[in-house]
């Protein structure tokens, strides 16, 4: 603790990821960086990705034939986005690899010009078993739109190195 009997910061990776001994169960990060979404990410990852699904890359459809009117974001664009927002505050450097993502849910829809923020608690953690210098995370994301809507989330187990000794 420090002299405001406060408990000191964890030290970081250099890169700024936390590693394993300083995730705390129950935390919850509230993520600095936002993104506004864009029809040119949508066009480019859709295409990219080979989907040619029209909810995603065609207007008029959109406003034709769906309930939305306007075209939705590639909900793996918005999976990986609300990831992606998390790695600066707490795994640059210190992830070893994603082991898997469950529980991944989109309950309301991401349009064009959206900006989204995200959140991420951690959920639990536990040393690894093959390996000394390393342990296994699970962290809650959570990613909303400007009007505070849940748009997206997911449970990720990430594993995660050790501070070295």
């Amino acid at each position: 603790m420090n002299a405001a009997n406060q408990p000191a910061a964890p030290q970081r990776h250099p890169r700024g990821g936390l590693y394993f001994e300083d995730f705390v169960p129950g935390e919850v990060f509230r993520h600095r960086l936002t993104r506004t979404v864009t029809q040119m990410d949508n066009m480019l990852f859709s295409n990219m990705t080979l989907n040619p699904q029209p909810l995603h890359i065609d207007r008029q459809f959109c406003q034709d034939e769906t309930e939305w009117g306007q075209p939705l974001m590639n909900s793996l664009f918005t999976l990986g986005l609300m990831i992606g927002i998390s790695i600066t505050d707490i795994t640059t450097g210190t992830t070893i690899a994603n082991l898997g993502m469950t529980n991944v849910k989109f309950p309301h829809p991401l349009f064009e010009n959206d900006t989204i923020h995200c959140t991420t608690e951690i959920v639990a953690k536990r040393p690894s078993r093959s390996r000394p210098d390393a342990g296994i995370v699970d962290l809650h994301h959570r990613a909303f739109n400007q009007h505070d809507a849940l748009v997206a989330e997911c449970v990720r187990q990430v594993f995660i190195r050790m501070r070295p000794a």
